[in-house]
């Protein structure tokens, strides 16, 4: 299996189109993937206009056309327990210039709808295809899930403040309905049922009260479609950790709730720790000094969730467009597995970012992974580059997942690179 994989996957990187060939037939290659049955979604953040970033990026570097969906990054979770915005101005009261927008046109102080919502609507308008879904939670508003899905009541307060404002439209203080059609499905994002995530309230009854969650919402967002005459995607963002977190789900129920679970398979090392390693490596190394209960590969994450009563197709995997970085490693195996000082400074930063940064790149043909080391900083990055995205698409092709998120796209190049080779991939 490894030999066929990184074969094939080398042949297939070679064999990415360019960036013109590319850009020349963009929207039959999201049509094509669709037609698959496979998603390519790609995670956009309300925060990411603050430094530049905008729907209308998404139509520059291609991401548009070659994504199947997009998800919009956060909902926030109020302390009644209900669908709140984390930040209005940025979600639909921030005007747009002419510049700024999708479809070139300024906003105007009488519209019903601004702000990212109405980008949203607009980058909908000119690709119809593209899915636009809502998730909820993440890693900084997930601390009222516990509560609210203790109850019966509160888990139907909660579904429906949020069907009611994402796919019905009624956001809190515009007029009825303004955000109708932008939403085609939700996404929730719990970190984690039973464990504190970012200091959050958690305990073993999450475990049940999560699958009840979801429940509820497959059952509103049913009704919502019947009446609305659509089929909204229900989807949720699951731990890659077969150790712990993934342990705390009832993964057959949740799968047959939900049309797949998103496996964040990202994070598996990182400048937190005090030894380099691979942050989203594609295969295991047998020899990965970590300690047994801390050896993570993507391959044996989808084995874990297959195993445990999740279908091949119900499994789509998260690829990080982004880098962790160590400080003052050594120069030994040029870094790799080696004692670090800490977190380098540019810890966390964009793939465009790390890319361009100094040092050497380096391919791990065992794990399916590149890395790069600075020796005149002593600064060792781990990262996806379209070599390791293309062979992670290949995998999912091979393996007969549903597909890929990638988080988040701010972070690929101005041309896309990351999302080119990853959409060609799936192909």
């Amino acid at each position: 299996m490894r030999t066929l994989l990184v074969a094939a996957a080398t042949v297939a990187a070679a064999a990415l189109p360019s960036a013109a060939q590319a850009s020349s037939a963009p929207a039959a290659t999201a049509h094509a993937l669709a037609a698959n049955g496979k998603v390519a979604i790609g995670y956009f953040t309300q925060w990411s206009i603050y430094s530049g970033f905008m729907e209308k990026n998404l139509v520059s570097d291609g991401a548009a056309s070659r994504l199947t969906e997009i998800n919009y990054a956060f909902s926030s979770v109020s302390a009644a327990g209900l669908c709140t915005s984390g930040d209005s101005w940025a979600d639909y009261q921030r005007p747009f210039s002419a510049s700024e927008a999708v479809n070139g046109v300024a906003d105007t102080s009488t519209q019903a709808l601004a702000g990212n919502f109405n980008q949203l609507k607009e980058l909908k308008a000119e690709y119809p295809n593209l899915k636009i879904v809502m998730s909820i939670g993440g890693w900084s508003w997930s601390n009222q899930f516990s509560a609210l899905a203790s109850t019966a009541a509160g888990r139907q307060a909660f579904v429906n403040s949020c069907v009611d404002q994402y796919l019905n439209g009624n956001i809190p203080g515009l007029a009825p309905g303004a955000a109708k059609g932008i939403f085609d499905g939700l996404d929730i994002d719990w970190e984690y049922p039973n464990e504190p995530g970012n200091g959050n309230p958690y305990g073993p009854q999450d475990t049940a009260d999560f699958t009840a969650l979801m429940q509820t919402f497959r059952t509103a967002e049913d009704q919502a479609g019947q009446a609305n005459g659509e089929h909204y995607v229900l989807t949720a963002d699951v731990s890659p950790n077969q150790y712990t977190t993934a342990q705390q789900l009832q993964l057959p129920q949740l799968a047959k709730t939900t049309d797949w679970l998103n496996v964040m398979t990202v994070d598996f090392h990182g400048g937190w720790e005090d030894q380099t390693d691979f942050s989203s490596n594609l295969l295991p190394d047998p020899k990965d000094p970590q300690a047994s209960n801390d050896k993570f590969s993507i391959v044996q994450t989808v084995a874990y969730y297959e195993s445990h009563g999740v279908p091949a197709n119900k499994i789509a995997l998260e690829i990080p467009y982004y880098a962790h970085a160590w400080a003052g490693v050594g120069s030994t195996d040029n870094g790799l597995y080696q004692p670090a000082t800490g977190a380098a400074s540019s810890d966390s930063e964009s793939y465009s970012l790390a890319a361009a940064a100094p040092g050497t790149v380096h391919y791990d043909p065992v794990t399916a992974s590149v890395w790069k080391y600075d020796a005149a900083s002593q600064t060792f990055y781990t990262y996806d580059d379209p070599q390791t995205v293309a062979e992670k698409g290949l995998y999912i092709d091979l393996a007969g997942l549903r597909g890929a998120s990638v988080w988040s796209l701010d972070g690929d190049t101005s041309t896309g690179a990351l999302t080119q080779a990853l959409a060609a991939s799936l192909l």
